[in-house]
Order: C-alpha cells, then sequence, then structure tokens
C-alpha cells in the first residue's frame, strides 16, 4: 500500500477520498485553487498546495501544476476523484512517467471509452446491446440532419466526448434541430474541447440505470449491481438509489453480465460504470436495455452502493492501484436493504435550475448515523464561488426497505438549515415524498412531468412564519441582552409593551403587531393570537401561536429574515429596508442575467421585433449554457453586450421598448 496520496480535486470528493485515505493511514495532500485556499478539503489535509487561479482550466485542469505539487509532497499516488483530469488519458499517462501510481484505470482504457462513437462500436462487438443512432465520423451538418431524419423524431443529440449533460439536446422536431445541434456543439467545445456530436433515438419514458463494475489487474472483474438514476434535470441526475425499484433478478443479471462484458472488452482496472437506458414501459421484466456510455472513474453516487453492500468502494481503488486483488467474488457480493442519495445544489428550481453563487450564511446537517450519512465538501460561512459545480452536499439515507429509506431521506433533507443561497432543498424534500416517486414510477422526465407538485408556485407567507419571523426578532434581542434602543434596527418595542412591524413578502406589505404582558400575543390580519418562544439547543426557535406549536429556523442579514421550517425556505424583509429598494424595482423593460457568467451568444439586435420565449442571449455560467429568453412580445430597444463579454449577476443584457 501507498504511504501517501495527492487528491486531485476539490469539494466532497477530495475529503471523502481523504477519509478513506487516512483511515488507511496515508499522509493525505490537497490541492487548491486560490478560490478554495480555505475550504474544508485544504484544512482537513495534512499538507494542501496553491495550484493557480480560480478558473479550473488555470488550476485543477492543469497536469504540470498537480504534477509538481506531487513532487513537492513527495506523493506515491494521486487520486482525481471525478470530473476535471478524472477520465483524461494524458493525465493517468503523465502520472505513471512521473514515477506515481494514478487511482484509477489504465490510459487506454480511458481512451477507448472517452469517445462514445468508438465506445459504441466496441461495445457492439463485445455484444453490449446499443442505442440506434448514427456515431459515424461525417460531422457535417447536412450528415447530422439526415441521420436524425432517418432515426426518427424525438432524437437526442449527444456530444461524443463527454458526459453530465453538457452538449447533450433533445430534439422534437426538424426545425430546431440545426438550432440545437450548433448549441451542443458550442457547449460540448467548451466543456470538452470536442464538438463531435451522436444522433440517437429518443426512448420514450426511459429510465436510466448503471452498473458498478470494479477489476484488479490480476484478471479479476465484478459488478456491484445496479443504481437506478432517472430523477434528473437537465440531464444531469439528481436522485439515485439502489437497488432499482422493480428490478427483477434475470434483468440484474443480464445487465451485471453485459457490464463485465464491456469492462473485459477494454482491460479495464479500478472502479467504472456502465451506464445502460432501459425502455420500461411494460416494466422490467424483459425490458430492453442498450448501453449508453462507461463512466471510467469514481461516480458521485457510489455511496449508495456501498450503503447496500457493504463496501468502501475508495479503499479498493487504493489496494487495487496498490496491484493487491479484489477483496471478494461475485458470489460473496448481496444486496442489503435500500439506500437513497439525494444532490444537494446552490440553484433556482424555479428558474430552470439555474447555479447560484453566494454566501452560506447557515449550513446545518442533521446527525450522521446508521441511517444518515451527508458528504460536503463546503462549510458555513463559506462562499459557493461561480467557477466549479454548485454542489453543496450529497445525502444519503439507508434502511431495510425503499419506503423508510425515502422516509428518512425526507426527514433529513427537511432538517437540513441552509440560508444565504437559493438551493434545491425543498424540491429534493417533495420528490423524495411524492407519490410517483414512493410508487416506483420513474424515467427521465419525472421532474417535467410532476413539476406543478415539485416545483409550485411561491405561497405567501402563513401567520404562524409570520409570526414567528417577528418573535425571533425579539428572540434575538433578548439573546443579546441589548438594550432595544441602542439597537441599529427596525424593532422599537415600547414601554406600552405593543409594537408593529410590516413586512414585505415578496411583493406584499404584511403587519405583525406583538403584544408584550401577560400573556404575550401576536395580531397578523385581525386575529389576535397567544404566543410563546423558546431558543433549542441546536439553535432552532420553537414556537407557540393560537395553540400550535412547532420549531422555525431564522437566519437574519441585515433586514432580511430567511426563514426555515419543515424543509421550505421564505425570506422576508423589514418594511423601511424595504423601502428604499422601491424605485429601483425592475420593470418588464429589460432582460437581466440570472447569475454571473459569460456571454457566449447574442440573438437579438436593436429594433428587432421578437415573440415571448424567443431566444435572445446564450449564457454559460458554470459549466452549462442558458438560453436567457424575452419575457413577452416586444421591440427590442438596446442590446448592452457583446458574444465574449463577463456580466454579473443581475446585469442588464437587453432593453425592450416602452
Amino acid at each position: 500500500m501507498f504511504r501517501s496520496v495527492l487528491v486531485a480535486n476539490r469539494g466532497e470528493i477530495a475529503l471523502r477520498v481523504m477519509r478513506t485515505a487516512r483511515r488507511l493511514g496515508l499522509r493525505t495532500i490537497a490541492v487548491h485553487s486560490e478560490a478554495d485556499a480555505a475550504a474544508p478539503h485544504v484544512r482537513f489535509a495534512d499538507e494542501a498546495y496553491l495550484i493557480g487561479p480560480p478558473p479550473a482550466l488555470e488550476s485543477y485542469l492543469r497536469i504540470d501544476r498537480i504534477l509538481e505539487a506531487a513532487r513537492r509532497a513527495g506523493a506515491e499516488a494521486i487520486h482525481p476523484g471525478y470530473g476535471f483530469l478524472s477520465e483524461n488519458a494524458a493525465f493517468a499517462e503523465a502520472c505513471e512517467a512521473a514515477g506515481i501510481a494514478f487511482v484509477g484505470p489504465p490510459a487506454e482504457a480511458i481512451r477507448r471509452m472517452g469517445h462514445k462513437s468508438a465506445a459504441k462500436a466496441l461495445m457492439e462487438k463485445a455484444g453490449v446491446p446499443v442505442v440506434p443512432g448514427y456515431h459515424g465520423d461525417d460531422q457535417s451538418d447536412e450528415r447530422l440532419e439526415q441521420a436524425a431524419e432517418r432515426t426518427g423524431y424525438p432524437v437526442l443529440i449527444k456530444a461524443a466526448a463527454g458526459g453530465g449533460g453538457k452538449g447533450m439536446r433533445r430534439v422534437d422536431e426538424p426545425d430546431r434541430f440545426l438550432r440545437e445541434l450548433k448549441a451542443a456543439r458550442r457547449e460540448a467545445m467548451s466543456a470538452f474541447g470536442d464538438d463531435t456530436m451522436l444522433v440517437e433515438t429518443f426512448v420514450a419514458r426511459p429510465r436510466h440505470i448503471e452498473i458498478q463494475v470494479f477489476a484488479d489487474g490480476l484478471g479479476n472483474t465484478l459488478h456491484l449491481f445496479e443504481r437506478e438514476c432517472s430523477i434528473q434535470r437537465r440531464h444531469q441526475k439528481v436522485i439515485e438509489e439502489a437497488p432499482a425499484p422493480g428490478m427483477t433478478p434475470a434483468l440484474r443479471d443480464r445487465m451485471g453480465r453485459a457490464a463485465v462484458a464491456a469492462a473485459e472488452a477494454i482491460a479495464y482496472v479500478g472502479a467504472g460504470t456502465v451506464e445502460f437506458i432501459v425502455d420500461g414501459r411494460q416494466g422490467l421484466a424483459d425490458a430492453p436495455f442498450y448501453f449508453m456510455e462507461m463512466n471510467t472513474r469514481l461516480q458521485v453516487e457510489h455511496p449508495v452502493t456501498e450503503a447496500v453492500t457493504g463496501t468502501d468502494l475508495v479503499e479498493w481503488q487504493f489496494r487495487v492501484a496498490a496491484g493487491e486483488t479484489l477483496p471478494v467474488a461475485q458470489a460473496d457480493l448481496a444486496i442489503e436493504g435500500h439506500a437513497i442519495e439525494a444532490r444537494l445544489y446552490a440553484e433556482n428550481p424555479a428558474k430552470k435550475f439555474f447555479p447560484q453563487a453566494g454566501t452560506l450564511a447557515r449550513l446545518r446537517f442533521p446527525p450522521e448515523g446508521p441511517h444518515v450519512r451527508v458528504d460536503s465538501g463546503v462549510a458555513e460561512g463559506q462562499e459557493i464561488p461561480i467557477y466549479y459545480d454548485p454542489m453543496i452536499a450529497k445525502v444519503i439515507a439507508w434502511d431495510r426497505t425503499r419506503e423508510r429509506a425515502a422516509a428518512r431521506l425526507e426527514m433529513a433533507l427537511r432538517q437540513t438549515r441552509l440560508a444565504g443561497v437559493t438551493t434545491n432543498l425543498a424540491f429534493l424534500a417533495a420528490i423524495a415524498g411524492h407519490e410517483a416517486f414512493l410508487g416506483g414510477d420513474l424515467h427521465t422526465g419525472f421532474i417535467e412531468e410532476h413539476a406543478a407538485d415539485l416545483i409550485p408556485e411561491p405561497a405567501p407567507a402563513d401567520a404562524f412564519l409570520l409570526g414567528a419571523a417577528a418573535l425571533s426578532i425579539l428572540a434575538e434581542r433578548e439573546g443579546r441582552g441589548a438594550d432595544p434602543w441602542d439597537v441599529a434596527d427596525n424593532w422599537r418595542l415600547n414601554l406600552s409593551a405593543k409594537e408593529r412591524l410590516t413586512f414585505r413578502d415578496g411583493g406584499t406589505e404584511r403587519a405583525v403587531t406583538v403584544h408584550q404582558g401577560a400573556p404575550p400575543a401576536v395580531e397578523i390580519d385581525g386575529d389576535r393570537l397567544a404566543a410563546a418562544w423558546e431558543r433549542e439547543a441546536n439553535g432552532d426557535l420553537a414556537v407557540s401561536l393560537g395553540g400550535a406549536r412547532s420549531s422555525v429556523h431564522v437566519v437574519r442579514e441585515g433586514n432580511v429574515l430567511t426563514v426555515l421550517r419543515h424543509g421550505h425556505v421564505h425570506r422576508l424583509e423589514l418594511a423601511e429596508a424595504a423601502a428604499a429598494d422601491d424605485d429601483l424595482a425592475a420593470d418588464a423593460r429589460d432582460l437581466r442575467a440570472p447569475l454571473p457568467g459569460r456571454v457566449v451568444q447574442v440573438l437579438a439586435e436593436a429594433g428587432q421585433k421578437v415573440k415571448r420565449n424567443a431566444p435572445l442571449v446564450i449564457l454559460e455560467a458554470m459549466k452549462m449554457e442558458h438560453a436567457l429568453l424575452a419575457p413577452a412580445d416586444a421591440t427590442i430597444a438596446e442590446v448592452r453586450v457583446a458574444p465574449g463579454d463577463q456580466v454579473a449577476e443581475d446585469a442588464v443584457l437587453v432593453t425592450f421598448a416602452a
């Protein structure tokens, strides 16, 4: 076994790898960009090295700087994590040339699976079923358009060199093909440096089921069963679980043997995942399945496999990379219980899941134990930067049955306290408790089908939430023992024992009157409710109003209060602070950037008449392209950006004529 390992990654995967490395007695070495100088993975490691400025192209993707850090630290091995350089054959070769063990597959295996067209041809030869479509070398617009016509709409355009939903577009109609093809090519070139495309049949209501494979360098290959990854947004996984609901022993055996054949066809070594599209419209008993791609690395969702098999896949990676044999045979493996993972992101589900940047004013997870695991790479007070994937954490729940695992996951999510940046927390909890999810009715269009339930229209704060917000201000004052006349906020508790507060809730002002005395009360919308409160050990505020009692968590940033209750997040502003913004309220006469990013393409010009939802600006941010659409039929007054411009969040990009 090695004595030291450098983890060429960041965030939660760097921490996860280091924890196993430390348990095995390895010295851990971190690398970091300037943006991550104080990140948890840097603080956890035994030593750390700066490798460049924030952009990944100048830091985490710089092979030369990572190898220089390894040389300085005397690292015997490099673990790439996932993303960044984890599937870069040149990096694996560079490690080998430097005399450093690469904790991953051989460079040739990475290379053979790294290009989807060549990989699919290889799989066909190995007898693994592949999705019908065009995987050829002729990349002209005309050839790809013809392929789509022959395949039949809807089709899926996919980047041949990548994954993670980048460079992928579903096209339902011929007149949209070329526009989507151009967008997919731009995104693929930006993400992978290669804009080669595939055109494939789009399987209606498909299920995305993958098989975890593992091989040592001594001729042994096995699989650790399947993971269900069908709950996706923007072609990226959100919820993963093991085993797949409704999986039959016969189909598990067929898919497992196909995955092992795929690994053996490329002389694979280490941890890998073979991903399949399954046509599950008639159930899984005799469902056809098709090879989609092989990820030659550890997957984000590997914890659910660990939970149901009792393994540590990172330990296996280290042992195999050190030349050891696999610790078990296929017959020794079995599934115990059920595990579900939710990916917690800084993103806004109500705005097409746009990534969000900002500071984590509050971040508290439920206690971990045999039923709940949290893998996170950020900490309270840390900024979510614009340069990297906006994942905050993975929350994993395990129990004996799927129903109980889902209930534990929903509870863990609702117990999470998170404020300061918009996230998908309530969205994830809604999925975990949704009737269709609990019934196993899964497919890759699940989120779109149930969007009204999962992403409801914003509702006004109810009386309990408003009262709790008002009481939290008083509780905060009592906690710090300040004279109310000396505190510079909007609360003015007077000796008449009555005070009126006005909150702005969205565009509506809501009045709350707090009555001191015996007993205290809160008056909202003409109703007077008996009130009481106490601070709990975990920082929550236990509030009683009108005979109802519940715990809330309130985070105050100036005059903005974020109230968290049962996994739901509601923002309120004290009206005095909000009033200052009245003259700045955005009207409908401009298009603003929803997040910081780089302008890729401008599709509008002054004087042009556009229809509602027409794409006007293409913005690249957090590794994805985002089409910004016209909010209504309008005439363009002014275009304020050009391709290549870097823009801040809320920057005005286009203005419309009155």
